[in-house]
């Protein structure tokens, strides 16, 4: 992965699964499908006389500018996953996300309360899983989404002994 300015020096992070990528498009697409739905229902009612007379101009903006936004959002998934990583230190977690609002997080082992794994169908079906970390503060935002799930596992067991290993030496 590029280091960026905002990572650490000497850090080599590690990439979640490429099949992440599979699971970020398919959701996506459902995504942008029902905003489609729900921004094409006045138009259609407009268009059959049903509801009021939207003007040509606004609905060409609309649905061109609706459309733009979901082609763009698209094509930077596969940028936005490769951007994903995280780096065990010996006493920290980093994990690392974002393109244009780059974000680097470094939770102490000493301060984890639980490591929880989540999949939902699609990423049980290509063997991913999410590992999230909490801590007693409600704003860390510590995820691992698209880890394998043989790594998963073995990131909730070695990170709960490191949590515990470091809670019980305070």
């Amino acid at each position: 992965m590029h280091s960026e300015a905002i990572d650490p020096t000497g850090v080599e992070w590690t990439r979640v699964d490429e099949k992440y990528i599979t699971v970020k498009y398919i959701t996506g697409i459902i995504g942008w499908l029902v905003t489609f739905a729900i921004v094409a229902a006045p138009l259609v009612l407009s268009w059959t006389g049903i509801w009021m007379d939207f003007a040509l101009w606004l609905q060409i903006l609309v649905i061109g500018g609706l459309t733009l936004w979901a082609v763009v959002d698209l094509i930077l998934v596969p940028r936005r996953v490769r951007a994903i990583g995280y780096h065990e230190r010996a006493d920290d977690l980093l994990i690392r996300r974002g393109l244009l609002w780059q974000r680097v997080v470094a939770v102490p082992y000493g301060r984890l309360q639980y490591v929880d794994i989540e999949a939902g169908p699609i990423m049980r079906k290509l063997g991913l899983c999410t590992v999230q970390l909490k801590t007693a503060s409600a704003a860390t935002d510590a995820t691992i989404p698209g880890a394998v799930r043989a790594e998963g596992a073995r990131l909730r067991d070695e990170l709960a002994a490191r949590g515990q290993a470091r809670l019980a030496g305070l």
